[in-house]
């Protein structure tokens, strides 16, 4: 088994939109005899790129939802995730980042690292995940993977060495040169299948001889064998492989390979190096939180990667298959045997397995069991995504993957009785796969709402709602997650006393509220001289956590309030816990006020890229928008422009940025932070808001 474990490897491949992720995977399943024929994202035979199932992803030329293969590539085994681009579906990557033990950046050979790049790069390293870095595109015009390398090192903080250099670029791109071995690869055939070794060409000699010394150098730092050797000037392949394998697994380097998925040149030897210097199951440290018997998490321990023992697996993505709900599971200990019985850690349900199944994209295999280590998926379980399995002779749970929260929503409205069942069986589905789609109702309008990352987010489920499940909807313009937060301290001291008969309620509090921009919420008990018992001051701290659901001024969440409870006040028979949390409900309404309380706005990172021609013009359109520009750059005719611009300004902007650059600019934003709107929008935001708020009045009359 432990040999099995050796040669595993589980792999995403991550990459800011248009990098080509789609491409290589298509190009990796191709060599490895996974699929015979290759076709391409927005190819003219209309088949589209196996890893694009969905039939959105194939007209739209993008990935919406991550999806899983399994290959063979020299006797080892690789389950490979291809993951979203686009920063709208940034869960699809963080929940596959979260199981998989290495993954392969791509980089476009011209644009280098652009923002989802960065955005990327920090979830792997929220999971600790090793990678390597492969620049693409390199025989398109401006192609420099030099210069992206620095930028690896520059913008992504990533000690970055290349372990290859191409031969030619842009038309001339042929192939690479192997650092590690000192050889020139060439990719011959139809679609680069055949590769031929040969001799460094003559006038590359002296820069992969010095890209060669630049690479043992930066790797000696880390190997003190390496470094011996690097002395005597006898440095063996193999000691070379191994400090590079060390260094990456311990994420203290970067490697570098490049090439062209789309022209066929680069791809085998990345997979090589997939298997020489990306971890197997048992080079990575998994964490496991054990639970009490009251279900109380203890201090994390390591889970190690073991077929033996105790089952523990998570369920890392949901899909509403033909056959029922799919759920992806790692596993993480023990093996996993169909017609065994697991047990859901969240709900106590104990559940019989019916089929376990290894995905190649759309299709499945089969198979009679799985063990740790491995990545494959089962149907029929009622669960969530994130939720623990064990075979129940262990109690613990595997910690949960980051969500972000929603930044806008829109309301939607069923055109009649037939499509209201319809939606409503649609949105149970997309919240149960997509923990970053919320569905809400508004109390005022008892409209349904719907939230998530973006536009095309929004749009991409609403059109699956009419696709798959024949649900006409119309939907109102996009509603903006606006927050509310103070500005100033305020004094609190309110008693809430009730009497009605027999026992009363009393409880009285006293202290202030404090403006924190380091957290949402924060409490603190300065109370002395127990003038409020210690078990009511749990109480306190619930009631003024309650109110910061909906704030006093419109309606929004609020954010980044301390409250010190400095004092108070108990009645021996009439105080309780009830009490005691309305008397804290009732200072935060009449000290609220006092607060100067303001309204905040999602402020977006946006990035735009086109022709240095339009730099101008796309400017223009930023700072038209409230948009503050953070940087430009133009080289090689080819311009970025870098801002932050409220998100309440960014709807319809792709329009506008067509019509400003003859459509040939494109743009990505991603959630930067919160800050305060302007008096003037704040003004409108509040006019808007009570012309909503009569108008459903009138409806409810």
């Amino acid at each position: 088994m432990t040999e099995n474990l050796a040669s595993r490897r589980n792999i995403g491949i991550s990459a800011h939109i248009d990098s080509g992720k789609t491409t290589l995977t298509e190009r990796i399943l191709f060599y490895t005899n996974r699929i015979h024929a290759i076709h391409d994202v927005r190819g003219k035979d209309g088949v589209g790129a196996k890893m694009d199932s969905m039939e959105l992803e194939r007209e739209r030329g993008i990935t919406i939802q991550s999806a899983a293969t399994h290959c063979e590539w020299a006797d080892h085994h690789i389950n490979i995730i291809d993951t979203p681009g686009h920063v709208d579906f940034t869960v699809e990557v963080e929940r596959a980042l979260r199981v998989l033990d290495g993954a392969v950046l791509v980089l476009c050979g011209v644009a280098g690292v652009q923002s989802q790049s960065l955005t990327v790069d920090r979830q792997m390293r929220r999971y600790n995940v090793p990678r390597l870095a492969f620049v693409n595109k390199c025989d398109r015009s401006g192609a420099n993977p030099a210069k992206v390398t620095e930028q690896l090192r520059e913008k992504l903080a990533l000690n970055a060495v290349m372990l290859q250099l191409p031969i030619g670029l842009e038309a001339g791109h042929e192939g690479v040169v192997d650092l590690v071995e000192m050889k020139a690869i060439y990719f011959d055939g139809e679609n680069g299948e055949d590769l031929r070794i040969e001799e460094i060409p003559a006038e590359m000699q002296a820069a992969a001889e010095a890209a060669r010394e630049e690479l043992v150098d930066a790797v000696s730092m880390f190997s003190e064998e390496l470094m011996e050797a690097a002395l005597e000037e006898n440095i063996p392949t193999e000691l070379l492989k191994t400090a590079i394998r060390e260094a990456t697994i311990s994420l203290q380097l970067c490697p570098v390979l490049c090439g062209s998925a789309y022209k066929n040149k680069g791809v085998q030897p990345l997979l090589d190096a997939v298997l020489s210097y990306l971890p197997n199951p048992t080079d990575v440290t998994n964490e496991m939180l054990p639970l009490s018997n009251a279900g109380d998490e203890g201090e994390a321990e390591v889970l190690p990667c073991d077929p033996e023992g105790s089952l523990v697996m998570l369920a890392f993505k949901l899909e509403d298959g033909r056959y029922g709900q799919l759920t992806y599971l790692r596993i993480y200990h023990g093996t996993l045997k169909r017609d065994g019985f697991i047990t859901n850690v969240r709900t106590g349900k104990r559940l019989k397995v019916g089929r376990v199944v290894r995905m190649h994209s759309d299709e499945m295999e089969d198979i009679q069991e799985a063990a740790a280590g491995d990545i494959v998926a089962i149907f029929g379980v009622d669960c969530r995504s994130g939720d623990t399995f064990t075979d129940g002779t262990i109690s613990c749970v595997m910690s949960s993957m980051h969500v972000p929260d929603p930044v806008i929503s829109v309301s939607v409205t069923p055109v009649d009785s037939k499509a209201q069942v319809n939606m409503s069986k649609a949105l149970g589905r997309f919240t149960k796969e997509d923990p970053t789609f919320r569905v809400s109702l508004d109390p005022e309008s008892n409209e349904t709402i719907v939230a998530g990352m973006g536009e095309l987010h929004l749009d991409v489920y609403i059109e699956r709602m009419r696709r798959e499940y024949s649900a006409e909807v119309t939907t109102s313009p996009p509603r903006v997650a606006y927050r509310e937060a103070i500005t100033q301290e305020a004094a609190f001291n309110y008693t809430h006393k009730k009497q009605t008969g027999g026992s009363g309620q009393y409880g009285k509090v006293m202290g202030r509220l404090i403006p924190c921009a380091d957290a949402d919420y924060e409490f603190e008990d300065s109370v002395k001289g127990g003038n409020i018992p210690r078990e009511f001051i749990s109480a306190v701290d619930k009631g003024f956590k309650s109110m910061l659901a909906k704030g006093p001024l419109l309606g929004f969440p609020v954010r980044g309030v301390r409250v010190e409870l400095m004092d108070g006040g108990h009645h021996a028979v009439d105080s309780s816990d009830v009490a005691f949390q309305e008397a804290a409900r009732g200072a935060f309404r009449a000290s609220y006020p006092q607060a100067a309380p303001v309204i905040l706005e999602p402020v977006m990172k946006v990035e735009v890229e086109g022709p240095a021609e339009f730099l101008g013009a796309m400017v223009a359109t930023v700072t038209q928008r409230r948009g503050q520009i953070s940087g430009s750059q133009e080289e090689d005719g080819f311009a970025r422009v870098e801002a932050d611009v409220p998100l309440a300004e960014m709807f319809g902007y792709a329009t506008t940025l067509r019509s400003a650059t003859q459509g040939k600019a494109s743009f990505t934003m991603e959630f930067g932070r919160y800050a305060q709107v302007p008096k003037q929008v704040s003004e409108a935001i509040i006019a808007d808001h009570e012309a909503a708020k009569e108008k459903a009045g009138k409806n409810k009359r």
